[in-house]
């Protein structure tokens, strides 16, 4: 079996880390709605990959997150007067039901972002020990050009790159030392979920979730994952 290796743009023969063993770590949705196409997609893609697995006699690990903290889904426990878990939950069971109608095998294991703080404060921390982060005004960024290969997988050059399109609206936002440089956690905003990190108070920028999530659940490593990890060195 062969499968593309985005590294060398090349199918490649499919060789396990472990005899016989798959593991996989698929981005799930932040849970603030219901699912939408988008969601939907890698959903089916990576179930058809699983199955075709397992067809071949792989165990698969699959794992799959819940984003269940998260600016859209404040704003949504605000307009109902709810709070952010009765949203997260609400859309979670929601999320399962319209996967069990598309016929979507559940996850091995579905964990979820605040379950895994203390391994995003130890990951953060850890960055700006190394100084692939820093800290302005209570937000913490990431330093693109501190990790040499950053970019490197996409085939891209670090300065035809561009940061994320969304609109971040964060004290501190004009003081990256980059334009490439992004939120890894922002300051914490009254009412609002929070979690400290060292000396400051932060709340957590979700979408930097999932790195401690696929560590922790996939111990050795994955064998696939459906999203780009990178991290300092």
């Amino acid at each position: 079996m062969k499968i593309f290796n985005t590294m060398t743009k090349k199918k490649e023969e499919f060789i396990p880390l472990e005899e016989g063993k798959v593991k996989m770590y698929v981005c799930g949705p932040t849970v603030y709605n219901f699912i939408h196409i988008g969601n939907a997609r890698p959903m089916i893609v990576f179930d058809t990959v699983r199955r075709y697995f397992e067809y071949k006699g792989y165990d698969v690990n699959y794992v799959s997150n819940f984003t269940d903290v998260d600016d859209k889904i404040i704003k949504k426990a605000i307009e109902e007067g709810v709070t952010a878990d009765e949203i997260s939950k609400r859309y979670i069971a929601e999320c399962k039901k319209d996967m069990d109608g598309m016929n979507i095998k559940p996850a091995t294991k579905n964990p979820l972002a605040t379950e895994e703080i203390c391994g995003m404060v130890d990951m953060i921390q850890t960055l700006i020990d190394k100084g692939f982060a820093y800290e302005k005004n209570g937000t913490v960024y990431y330093s693109t050009r501190k990790f040499k290969d950053y970019g490197k997988l996409s085939h891209k050059n670090l300065d035809d790159l561009r940061s994320g399109e969304r609109s971040l609206l964060v004290s501190g936002e004009d003081e990256k030392e980059d334009p490439l440089d992004f939120v890894l956690w922002k300051p914490k905003k009254e009412g609002k979920p929070a979690w400290e990190l060292y000396s400051h108070i932060m709340k957590m920028r979700s979408h930097r979730a999932k790195l401690p999530m696929a560590r922790n659940l996939q111990n050795t490593g994955c064998t696939m994952h459906s999203l780009i990890l990178i991290t300092g060195r």
